[in-house]
């Protein structure tokens, strides 16, 4: 019987290979001209403005970001509770009840407070 994470090690293994394949082709095939204007940074479209060392951005940037970060840790927590849901029975799934609902909350609060809200920046 084979050990649980040789398939994890294999796919590390090939997932190193294609990233570093990716990188090799990309340096050998990839265009040799640059020039100042594709030297330049690109911004959506939009014409470079300033120094952003110098600027200053809205905190509403930072305040959606730090959320992003707090909701993408919610799912990465549901995953292994789905996983062994069975198992936890009733106890477990109204601990993940409570953990939704502080959450929920926190989301409801700062939609209030409108931190979601891009019209006012």
């Amino acid at each position: 019987m084979t050990d649980p994470y040789v398939g994890i090690l294999v796919m590390g293994f090939f997932s190193a290979g294609f990233l570093i394949t990716m990188l090799v082709l990309a340096t050998v095939l990839g265009p040799k001209n640059p020039t100042k204007t594709k030297q330049l940074p690109f911004e959506c479209g939009s014409v470079s403005v300033g120094d952003v060392r110098t600027q200053r951005f809205n905190v509403k940037f930072y305040l959606v970001a730090m959320l992003f970060i707090l909701f993408d840790i919610e799912v990465i927590f549901m995953y292994p509770w789905a996983m062994v849901l069975k198992d936890l029975g009733w106890f477990g799934f109204f601990e993940m009840f409570s953990f939704m609902i502080v959450l929920g909350i926190g989301l409801v609060y700062v939609w209030k407070k409108g931190v979601l809200n891009w019209n006012d920046a």
